[in-house]
C-alpha cells in the first residue's frame, strides 16, 4: 500500500530525536550519570542480548504511539534502539578501533572514552535504514530519522590517521553521512536531521573547516534536510549561554531546516533574521524543567520568532532530544506543544483567513 501521509498544517510539530527510554529497557540512572557514551556501552542495557532487539522494537513502537497520541505531525522513532544520538552511527564505520578506544574532551572540558580513528573511515553498510523502515510500517505520518554530523564526529574521536588533522577525517565522515543520507531518503524519509552540535561548542572550528564538512554531507542530495545545533542535553550541561556562537554561519549551509533552542536559553529570536529562506525548527519547549509548561506559553515561545521568519516556515519542536525527562513529563510537554501550535494556527486564522498547508517538497 502506497503511504500517502496527510499534508503538514502550518506551525507543524515534531521531535528533535529522542523521547525517553523506558526504564524496563535501559538503566536510567546509570545513564543520567555519565555523559552520553561515545563508544558502546551496552551495559546501559537491561535486557540480555538475545532478546534486546525484540525489545527495542517493542519500546519503539511504544513511543510511536506515544507521539501519535500527543498529535505530533512529525514522528521519528524516539531513538529508542541508541545509546547516544552518535555513537550507534560512528561505531559502525570502518577505520574505527573500538576494542582499544581512545579519549576525548567533550563539550564540558571532561575526558571520554571515544572512537579511535586508526584508518580511513568508510561507510560498510547502511546503518539507519532497518529502523526507518520500521518507522514507517507503524505510523502513517511524516517521518524524520537522524545521523550524527561528520563536525560532531570527529571531535567524539581520537585521531590518530589522517596525520591527526580532524579536518581531513570530517571529509570521510562527510562521505559516509552522505551516503546514509542519500539510502534514508530511498528508503523513504520524509526529513533526514543532521545532529551538530559541537558546531556551537567549538566554533572556530566550525567557521575554519566544519562547514565544508557538513556541506560534503549534502552534497547532491534531494530531499528535506535539517541542521540540528544546541548547547547539549539540559540534564548534562546546566550553565548555558544567552546566545549562540556559531549560528549565522548557517545560512551558507545546504539544509533546508535549521533546529535550535530558544526556550531555555530564552534566546534572542532577531538572530533568526541571518538564516534567510531557511525553515525553522524552533525550540519551544524547556527540557531543563519538570514543569510542564501550557500551551500559551509555548504560543509565547513561538510568537517571539515570528517578526524575523515567515509562519509557513516555522515548526515548533522541543529544544533538544528528550532522552533523559521522565515519561510522562515528556508526553505532557508534547501535548502542549500540540495544544500551543493549534492555538497559533486559530490566531493567524482570525486574522488572515484560513491557514496555509506547509511543505517539505
Amino acid at each position: 500500500m502506497t503511504r500517502m501521509p496527510a499534508p503538514l498544517p502550518l506551525f507543524p510539530t515534531s521531535l528533535v530525536g529522542s523521547m525517553p527510554q523506558p526504564e524496563w529497557l535501559i538503566d536510567r540512572a546509570m545513564l543520567a550519570g555519565r555523559f552520553p557514551p561515545r563508544v558502546r556501552a551496552r551495559e546501559l542495557w537491561r535486557i540480555p542480548g538475545p532478546f534486546l532487539a525484540e525489545a527495542q522494537d517493542d519500546a519503539t513502537i511504544v513511543a510511536i504511539k506515544a507521539q501519535e497520541d500527543a498529535g505530533l505531525d512529525i514522528v521519528t522513532d524516539g531513538e529508542i534502539r541508541r545509546e547516544s544520538y552518535s555513537n550507534l552511527f560512528a561505531t559502525a564505520l570502518d577505520g574505527v578501533d573500538l576494542d582499544q578506544p581512545g579519549t576525548a574532551l567533550d563539550r564540558s572540558g571532561h575526558p571520554n572514552p571515544v572512537p579511535r580513528v586508526t584508518g580511513p573511515i568508510r561507510r560498510r553498510h547502511a546503518v539507519g535504514v532497518r529502523d526507518l523502515e520500521f518507522l514507517r510500517r507503524h505510523t502513517t505520518r511524516h517521518v524524520k530519522v537522524t545521523v550524527p554530523g561528520p563536525f560532531t564526529m570527529s571531535q567524539q574521536a581520537q585521531i590518530d590517521h589522517y596525520g591527526g588533522s580532524r579536518e581531513l577525517a570530517a571529509m570521510d565522515y562527510a562521505a559516509a553521512v552522505n551516503a546514509e543520507i542519500r539510502d534514508l531518503f530511498s528508503a523513504g524519509a520524509d526529513i533526514v536531521q543532521i545532529d551538530e552540535p559541537y558546531m556551537q561548542a567549538r566554533p572556530e572550528e566550525a567557521r575554519a573547516w566544519g562547514l565544508a564538512a557538513l556541506n560534503r554531507a549534502l552534497e547532491g542530495v534531494r530531499g528535506a534536510t535539517a541542521v540540528h545545533i544546541c548547547f547539549g542535553y539540559a540534564a548534562i550541561i546546566h550553565a548555558r549561554p544567552s546566545a549562540y556562537s556559531f549560528l549565522p554561519e548557517l545560512a551558507g549551509c545546504a539544509c533546508r531546516q535549521v533546529s535550535l533552542e530558544t526556550a531555555q536559553p530564552d534566546l534572542d529570536c532577531s538572530i533568526l533574521e541571518s538564516l534567510p529562506g531557511k525553515q525553522i525548527i524552533l525550540g519551544v519547549i524547556h527540557l531543563g524543567s519538570p514543569e510542564v509548561e501550557s500551551a500559551e506559553t509555548v504560543a509565547a515561545r513561538a510568537r517571539r520568532a515570528l517578526p524575523f521568519v515567515r509562519a509557513e516556515d516555522l515548526i515548533l519542536a522541543p529544544d533538544c532530544g528528550m532522552k533523559y525527562l521522565p515519561r510522562e513529563v515528556a508526553v505532557g510537554k508534547l501535548k502542549s506543544m500540540v495544544a500551543g501550535a493549534a492555538m497559533l494556527r486559530e490566531e493567524l486564522a482570525r486574522r488572515t483567513g484560513p491557514v496555509r498547508v506547509q511543505s517539505n517538497k
